[in-house]
């Protein structure tokens, strides 16, 4: 199967769940989805950015060596649908301690931007509580980020926003 082509064919869940079974738990099979979500024009590495996210929640070993790389591609102009799924990814996932510094700073700056959409901030807002767990001297920053954009915060942002303060304050 040419995946770039089947990727470009139809774009609807069915379609996702369909590729994401092909690909199944196969290394080289999802080698070549995540290069494609990498390295392709705009409208490929959006569609492949829902089957890399549908692969990751039924394989999640399968991320593990492409994770450098996803983090990495964080960073350069990128769809919304590619970082909304990096980051989701993320959100469910131990992230090694080499990567950590560096998805905490992507993530802030993330959450702390006028220009993201509410679910990169939401997303960004769980990865980074999840890295409190392992740094906690970053619960006070990450507090203060979300108390101050609560008020003007989306009914998404401020559900996700109580729930991980309640989490913070707890500890």
């Amino acid at each position: 199967m040419d995946l770039k082509e089947e990727l470009l064919r139809e774009y609807n869940k069915e379609h996702v769940v369909f590729l994401a079974n092909y690909i199944g738990n196969d290394k080289e099979k999802f080698a070549e989805l995540t290069d494609l979500f990498l390295h392709s024009e705009m409208r490929v590495t959006q569609r492949a950015s829902w089957v890399v996210g549908h692969c990751a929640d039924l394989h999640p070993e399968l991320i593990h060596p492409h994770l450098t790389n996803l983090v990495n591609n964080l960073r350069n102009n990128i769809h919304d649908a590619v970082k909304r799924n990096t980051i989701r990814i993320l959100q469910d996932i131990e992230i090694p301690e080499d990567l950590i510094g560096d998805v905490a700073d992507i993530c802030f700056e993330f959450l702390q931007s006028n220009k993201e959409t509410i679910a990169i901030k939401v997303f960004s807002m769980t990865v980074l509580f999840n890295i409190t767990k392992s740094i906690p001297e970053l619960k006070n920053e990450l507090k203060v980020i979300i108390e101050d954009q609560m008020p003007y915060g989306s009914a998404g942002f401020k559900s996700r926003g109580r729930k991980i303060l309640k989490q913070l304050n707890k500890t």
